[in-house]
C-alpha cells in the first residue's frame, strides 16, 4: 500500500502544475488511475512529474515522440486521454 501522504504530494503536485490544461491532464490522469499503483507506478509517476509540462502534454498529444523511460502501459493509458474532464 502506497503512504497517504506521499499520494496527496502526487495529487497536489499533478494538479498545480502551472496551466490548465496540464491541471487537467497530469491531475485528471493522476485521479483516475492512481488507486491502481504499486511502488512501481508511483515512481513513473513521481519521474515524470519531474519533467517539463511542455514535454509531458507533447508525449500524450503525439507531437514529441516518449522516450524510453515512459514508455510502457502507463504511457498508453496517458495518452489515451479518456480521463481529462473540462469542467463547464
Amino acid at each position: 500500500m502506497i503512504e497517504p501522504n506521499r499520494l496527496k504530494r502526487l495529487q497536489f503536485r499533478a494538479w498545480h502544475r502551472g496551466t490548465r490544461e496540464a491541471d487537467y491532464m497530469i491531475g485528471g490522469f493522476f485521479d483516475r488511475y492512481h488507486g491502481e499503483w504499486g511502488e512501481a507506478e508511483c515512481a513513473w509517476f513521481e519521474a515524470l512529474l519531474e519533467e517539463e509540462d511542455v514535454d509531458i502534454m507533447g508525449w500524450a498529444l503525439g507531437t514529441l515522440d516518449v522516450p524510453e523511460e515512459y514508455r510502457g502501459p502507463l504511457m498508453d493509458a496517458f495518452r489515451k486521454l479518456d480521463y481529462v474532464e473540462i469542467p463547464h
